[in-house]
C-alpha cells in the first residue's frame, strides 16, 4: 500500500507537478534519484554494498542496514547535485516503504521522514515491486495496458496481468526460490562471485547450454507457478558426481546449462500468460530481466508472436530510486489520501497502483 505524510504544501487542489525525490534502501544498494516536474530522469545514483557481502556470499541484514546508515546521506546529496536541484526545489521525497529487510528499510525511511518534515513538503512511501513495475512505464511512457508483467528479481518471482486502472491481478508466483536466489546460490555452488546472477551470465557464454541439461519445473501444462528447488539440487547432484576436479570448461556447460533452465522457464510461463490472457503487451522487469540470454529469448519469442515488448535499460533493472520516484509521482498525482505518519512494511505485498501516464 502506498502512503503518505502530511504536508503543508498540498492544498484542496491536490499535489501539483513538483521535482521528486526517491529513495531506495530495501536491500543492498542505496539509492536515491531525481525526478524533474515532468517526470523525467535528472539523476539516478546507486551505492552497491557488493564490497561488503561478497564474502558471506549474500547478504547480511546487518551489515546491509549499517551500510546504509553511513552512506544515504552521500547518495541523496550525490543525486541532488547532478539534478542541479537543491533540497528546497523538492516537491515531495518516495521512498521504499517494503518489502525488504526491516533494517535496511528504516534507513531510508526515516531519513525519508525527516527530509520531508524539514521541507514540509509530501513524504509517499512505495511498495518495492509496485516500483519495479512503474520501471516499464519510465523506459516507455507509450507501453499499453492491459499487459502481463514479469516480476523476476533476488527477491520475487511474479506474474501479474496490469488492467487499465492500474490494478495487478496476481497470476502466478515461485513456490520455494525467486529466480534471483536460484542464480546467486547456483553461482555459489559453481565457485563464481556474488552476485551470482551477472557471474552466471558472463560464465555461461563461454559454454554451450545444451551440453549439460537441466530440468525445467512443470506442474501441469498451463500453470504459471514457479519452482526453483529442484533446479538447485540438480546442479548439487552433478557437482557431487563431477568429483573434486570439474574443468573450467564443465564449469562454463554447467553455469550455461543452468542459466538455460532458469530463464526458458520464465519465458515460457510469460507467454502461456499472453496466450492464456489473449493480451499482446509483455513487461519484464526486475534484477534478472538484465540477463542477457533472457533478454534475447524475449525479444525473440515477441518478434514470432507479435509481442509488444517492454525492457528496461539496465540502470532501471536492478534497484534503482528512479522507479521508486516514478511510482510515487503517479501516486502523488492520483490524489490518494494522506495519513499522518509512514512505517516500514517488510513484507510488504502487491497493492493495485495507479497507472503512471
Amino acid at each position: 500500500m502506498l502512503q503518505t505524510g502530511q504536508p503543508r504544501s498540498l492544498n484542496d487542489a491536490g499535489w501539483r507537478p513538483c521535482p521528486i525525490l526517491g529513495i531506495e534502501s530495501s536491500c543492498d544498494e542505496t539509492a536515491a534519484a531525481v525526478l524533474d516536474r515532468e517526470g523525467q530522469v535528472l539523476s539516478n545514483v546507486i551505492a552497491s554494498q557488493i564490497a561488503v557481502h561478497g564474502k558471506f556470499g549474500g547478504v547480511v541484514p546487518e551489515l546491509a542496514a549499517r551500510a546504509h546508515l553511513s552512506t544515504i546521506d552521500t547518495v541523496v546529496n550525490d543525486a541532488l547535485e547532478l539534478s542541479r536541484l537543491s533540497r528546497r526545489d523538492l516537491g515531495a521525497v518516495a521512498v521504499t516503504q517494503g518489502p525488504g529487510l526491516a533494517g535496511a528499510l528504516l534507513v531510508g525511511v526515516n531519513y525519508a521522514k525527516a527530509l520531508s518534515y524539514g521541507l514540509g513538503i509530501p513524504v509517499i512511501g512505495v511498495n518495492h515491486l509496485e516500483g519495479h513495475i512503474a520501471s516499464a512505464w519510465l523506459a516507455d511512457p507509450t507501453f499499453p495496458l492491459p499487459c502481463i508483467v514479469l516480476v523476476v528479481s533476488g527477491g520475487h518471482t511474479h506474474l501479474y496481468r496490469r488492467e487499465i486502472d492500474g490494478h495487478c491481478l496476481l497470476l502466478g508466483c515461485t513456490r520455494d526460490d525467486a529466480a534471483g536466489e536460484a542464480f546467486d546460490k547456483g553461482a555459489q555452488m559453481l565457485g563464481l562471485e556474488y552476485p551470482g546472477g551477472p557471474a552466471i551470465d558472463r560464465v555461461a557464454s563461454l559454454g554451450d547450454p545444451n551440453a549439460i541439461l537441466f530440468p525445467r519445473f512443470q506442474l501441469r501444462k498451463n500453470n504459471l507457478e514457479f519452482s526453483f528447488s529442484g533446479l538447485k539440487t540438480s546442479l548439487l547432484y552433478k557437482l557431487r558426481d563431477m568429483g573434486t576436479t570439474v574443468r573450467p570448461e564443465q564449469i562454463a556447460d554447467l553455469a550455461a546449462g543452468y542459466q538455460e533452465a532458469i530463464v526458458q522457464v520464465l519465458v515460457s510461463k510469460a507467454f502461456t500468460a499472453l496466450a492464456q490472457t489473449r493480451l499482446s503487451a509483455l513487461a519484464v522487469v526486475g534484477g534478472v530481466s538484465a540477463n542477457s540470454r533472457l533478454r534475447t529469448l524475449l525479444k525473440g519469442g515477441a518478434e514470432r508472436e507479435g509481442i509488444r515488448l517492454a525492457l528496461p535499460p539496465m540502470a532501471y533493472c536492478t534497484d534503482n530510486a528512479a522507479m521508486i520516484a516514478f511510482a510515487g509521482r503517479h501516486a502523488l498525482l492520483s490524489d490518494l489520501p494522506s495519513i499522518y505518519d509512514l512505517d516500514v512494511q517488510p513484507a510488504l505485498h502487491i497493492a493495485p497502483m495507479h497507472t503512471p501516464a
